[in-house]
């Protein structure tokens, strides 16, 4: 007998920008999940980021479109407290290196001991995007570097665009 349970998985992450590094985690997060919500972190550490609040959540609806097994949200909560809230089992989180799992892990024993019924699933990030990160992105931007091969399209023109008004 199998548990007809639907299987929720969340990803949340300030997203500040989008890059192909993310969707690559959420396209295999769904080969694990039945749903995959996508959560933009409305991050206290983190003001004034490049993008609005809603211009990473406009950027996520082109990116992701109309896919039916992923629902694109925002929250200001801890981030266990809204995977309960919406039912999640699961917590993604990408890993590229050491010092991402040192940070990572940390927040994991917290939020185990906060919510132990939600799992955290560490997914390690795919080769190519193993040194890509937001403030490198926007760096190689700032300098005029094409950054598309690292970001869908729809971001590196809005990087572009954000970046020279700068």
């Amino acid at each position: 007998m199998t548990d007809s349970k639907e299987r929720v998985a969340l990803f949340a992450a300030s997203f500040d920008p989008l890059t192909n590094g993310h969707l690559d985690l959420i396209r295999r997060a769904q080969g694990i999940f039945d749903r995959v919500v996508v959560a933009v972190a409305k991050n206290v550490d983190k003001r004034g980021g490049t993008f609005s609040l809603d211009e990473r959540l406009a950027i996520l609806h082109e990116v992701l479109g109309d896919e039916p097994r992923i629902r694109v949200e925002t929250f200001a909560e801890l981030t266990v407290d809204f995977a309960e809230k919406i039912g999640a089992t699961a917590i993604i989180r990408g890993l590229r290196a050491m010092s991402d799992f040192e940070y990572e892990f940390e927040m994991a024993l917290m939020n185990r001991h906060l919510k132990p019924d939600i799992e955290i699933l560490f997914l390690m990030t795919s080769l190519e995007h193993l040194y890509v990160s937001s403030s490198r992105l926007k760096e190689l931007t700032r300098f005029g570097a094409d950054v598309t091969e690292f970001v869908p399209p729809v971001v590196a023109k809005r990087l572009q665009d954000k970046l020279r008004e700068t």
